[in-house]
């Protein structure tokens, strides 16, 4: 009957932790911002705005990925070894604030594909560079002897 509580009591505060955890920043998808609010802006406006959101999302996003980290490995110790540990777990969830700024940054870019600003192409570029980037980081590296092939 005491082990039937105390798996009971596991299960439960497990469920706990899992939904207490932190999400990784690229997991948080983009809440609506209506790009009418930049209708006025010129193209230069738009690029210093894309610049702020930008360099705050990887600000916040920093703090988020760091903060969902610490929830796993608080929530891994808590479950095998010392329970107490998932109370460790609460910290400050970005997660609206960065949802909100993709929201914008979105928006931003709307705004700058129909004044037609430079900015646009930069980021196609900046993309493509990322997305070639991760494709490279994704193939199997090569050995010396070319047998990982």
């Amino acid at each position: 009957m005491v082990v039937k509580k105390i798996v009971l009591c596991l299960c439960i505060s497990s469920q706990l932790a899992l939904t207490a955890c932190a999400t990784r920043s690229d997991n948080i998808s983009s809440s609506y911002v209506s790009p009418l609010q930049y209708q006025s802006y010129n193209c230069n406006q738009i690029r210093m705005e894309i610049t702020r959101v930008s360099r705050r999302v990887n600000e916040i996003s920093g703090v988020q990925d760091s903060q969902a980290t610490k929830d796993a490995v608080a929530l891994g110790v808590g479950l095998v070894i010392f329970w107490p540990a998932l109370f460790f777990m609460i910290g400050k969830d970005q997660k609206e604030e960065i949802a909100r700024l993709k929201g914008e940054f979105e928006a931003l870019e709307q705004a700058a594909i129909e004044k037609e600003c430079s900015i646009v192409a930069e980021m196609d570029e900046a993309r493509k560079l990322e997305q070639s980037r991760l494709d490279a980081k994704k193939q199997p590296e090569k050995t010396a002897g070319g047998l990982n092939q």
